[in-house]
């Protein structure tokens, strides 16, 4: 071994910690054999033990990928399945989609070579539409159980009912220490016979392993009187720490997008004022709305002379790992969903995050050595925080949830067994929406085919309703397009810096009377025949090319699932339609009503909108057509509630009688 290694070898540095040396190498044995004998395997262990990427492959050496069988490892994020399967690709030396891939919805890079595939916990979901056992798969690992996404809640139930049927499949829950137990007891009180001591050890069926990750100490530091401006704080903290403390890159918590891309801005704009010849910083956003090939930069080794400074969203909370984070700032919020069933509202606001988030994120600073937790609260504040967070399915809207659960065949969804069972109230208003839009009838059961094949299309009800309803409008290709393009995280156009004016302007080009839904359509139908060839084109109009070549492959999945049920889709009109056609507007507005008629708002005369009941003062986004614009009646895709106003996005102008027309059994004539 020793010959072949001459010194004069120059030597670089690995980009990989090699495996060997990660926590969980020491637990190899004991992890294959617990798997091995019980049923259901809780792995405990902080992010970064290494549990996602080498867990697989312990199992794929053991032989748990024989007999055509593949290992399933669900992400409750999109980001971080697809940077696992990256990285677990790499370091089994095969080309991403072979032996290991991912998949996402909308995008699929897998083969019939694939036997280890990372996927979120929607899209196995899905996969179980199809095949209710999942059998093709010996192993499923559920990751970041503890975060309790919606369709993480949902899969663990299926998963439960499953191992009745299946004695032979391994589960593997990953979690956060907190909430090991409950997923212990959650999957042991199948036992009748084992009595209740026996029970909370797990009977014959799970068992808990800890990995103790290697964790550096961190020294947590708050503020002694609260922060004004927790993003103008953050940003003098970057700047302390840069002048104050030792080498190391920086890990910003805030709550979303604007508030990453104004921290970034006002971070480059004090960091062009450093001394030349001082150590410079570079500061990277990380948050779902990227693209996956902007979310890799805050992957790559931080460059000589420089400090790295990601400004995330609590997405590198738990589901990704960046190595050489020496301190966190954190802010103490996140944007947490909450559905209002007396409104309808699901608001996206700004809230304390819990106490085993703050844990968790602070325990970011310790993976490479010792590290600091600045926190822009005080430690009165934290004695405050909940201890964790409220599970999504009880803050949700449920109707895509109650949908997904009727087409597996879970009728009764109040008997289901749930790790938290959801309030009634928003089961309720779920049934209530689904039998507006036709999807449930009288017994609550799905209808045949409509509320079946809007199950099986995968968007939200209100836009399935809408993409189902357009054939009988003579639409279905303009509104696959809209689809698309409200389907997109993110915007589709490219906000520069300082000029408004020209934004708006090129805008102007694509815009339409009728409002959002119909200006998308244009700017997707110019993109299809001027821009798809050329990205100066987006450059010159300010559109954003990697979004809208998204929306093209959106819309063709799209597309695909609908020729599935034999609705064809002529596109040999779509593109001179104002000539063919002049009431196309007019169709494609009353398709769009059709799904959307439970978001619908009047305007008032001061210019803000009003939802029907006449509750809740709604504000045009400024991102939207309608924004300083005049209309009557209004349906909008979303709506979002930041600081104190609430929002809607993507509205379209109606009429007032097209509500009766569409929804009478939601609109009663008063």
């Amino acid at each position: 071994m020793a010959d072949d290694l001459s010194l004069s070898t120059t030597f670089i540095p690995s980009l990989y910690k090699p495996a060997a040396l990660l926590p969980i190498a020491r637990h190899r044995d004991s992890l294959l054999y617990t798997i091995e004998t019980f049923p259901v395997t809780i792995v405990v262990g902080q992010t970064g033990s290494g549990k996602t990427t080498q867990l697989p492959q312990y199992l794929d050496q053991a032989g748990w990928t024989g007999d055509g069988k593949i290992i399933g490892v669900t992400q409750p994020r999109r980001v971080a399945a697809t940077t696992v399967a990256r990285r677990v690709a790499d370091e089994m030396r095969c080309q991403l989609g072979e032996d290991v891939g991912y998949s996402i919805r909308f995008e699929d890079v897998t083969s019939a070579a694939t036997r280890v595939k990372f996927l979120t916990d929607g899209l196995l979901l899905r996969e179980a539409l199809v095949d209710p056992l999942l059998s093709r798969y010996s192993v499923i690992m559920v990751d970041e159980a503890h975060e309790r996404s919606l369709s993480t809640d949902i899969l663990l139930g299926i998963l439960k009912k499953i191992r009745k049927k299946r004695p032979e499949l391994r589960l593997i829950i990953s979690s956060a220490t907190l909430q090991a137990e409950e997923f212990l007891r959650f999957f042991a009180d199948d036992e009748t016979q084992s009595t209740k001591e026996d029970k909370e050890m797990g009977g014959d069926v799970a068992r808990i392993i800890s990995l103790e990750g290697r964790m550096y100490p961190v020294d947590i530091l708050y503020l002694d009187t609260p922060a004004e401006d927790y993003v103008e704080r953050s940003v003098k903290t970057i700047f302390d720490i840069h002048s104050q403390e030792d080498d190391g890159d920086i890990l910003i918590f805030l709550t979303g997008r604007e508030e990453i891309e104004t921290a970034i801005q006002m971070i480059s704009e004090r960091a062009a004022m450093l001394h030349p010849k001082a150590k410079q910083l570079l500061p990277l956003p990380l948050y779902a709305g990227l693209s996956t090939d902007q979310q890799m930069y805050v992957f790559e080794p931080t460059p000589e002379n420089m400090r790295k400074v990601i400004v995330s969203t609590n997405i590198a909370e738990a589901s990704v790992t960046i190595d050489g984070i020496v301190y966190v700032i954190d802010c103490g919020f996140a944007k947490i969903r909450a559905y209002n069933p007396q409104t309808g509202v699901e608001t996206l606001t700004a809230t304390p995050i819990s106490k085993a988030s703050a844990t968790q994120r602070a325990g970011r600073a310790g993976r490479t050595k010792p590290g600091k937790c600045f926190r822009l609260y005080t430690q009165q504040s934290y004695e405050m925080l909940p201890q964790v967070t409220v599970p999504e399915i009880q803050r949700s809207n449920l109707a895509p949830v109650v949908m997904q659960l009727k087409a597996l065949g879970i009728d009764n969804v109040v008997r289901f067994d749930f790790l938290s069972p959801p309030p009634a109230e928003l089961v309720i208003r779920a049934l209530e929406l689904l039998f507006s839009l036709g999807a449930v009838d009288d017994y609550a059961k799905l209808t045949k085919p409509l509320g079946f094949r809007m199950a099986e299309l995968g968007v939200e009800p209100m836009m399935a309703k809408v993409l189902l309803s357009a054939p009988s409008f003579h639409c279905l290709s303009e509104i696959l397009s809209i689809a698309a393009m409200v389907s997109l995280q993110g915007s589709v156009w490219v906000q520069h810096d300082g000029d408004r004016g020209e934004a708006e302007s090129k805008k102007r080009k694509f815009a339409v009377e009728e409002g959002d839904h119909m200006t998308y359509l244009n700017v997707y139908q110019a993109f299809i025949t001027k821009g798809k060839k050329e990205s100066k084109w987006c450059r010159e109009n300010l559109l954003n090319f990697k979004s809208l070549s998204r929306a093209v492959s959106i819309r063709s999945q799209l597309k695909r699932y609908l020729e599935r049920f034999g609705m064809q889709v002529d596109e040999s009109l779509s593109n001179q339609y104002s000539q063919v056609d002049a009431n196309k507007p007019e169709k494609i507005r009353r398709c769009l009503t059709t799904g959307y008629f439970a978001h619908v708002a009047k305007m008032q005369p001061d210019g803000t909108f009003k939802t029907v009941s006449g509750g809740l003062t709604l504000h045009a986004h400024p991102s939207s057509l309608m924004f300083n614009r005049k209309a009557d009646w209004v349906v909008f895709h979303e709506i979002l509630e930041t600081g104190d106003k609430v929002f809607i996005r993507d509205i379209t102008k109606i009429e007032k009688s097209w509500l009766l027309e569409y929804a009478p059994e939601y609109y009663r004539v008063t």
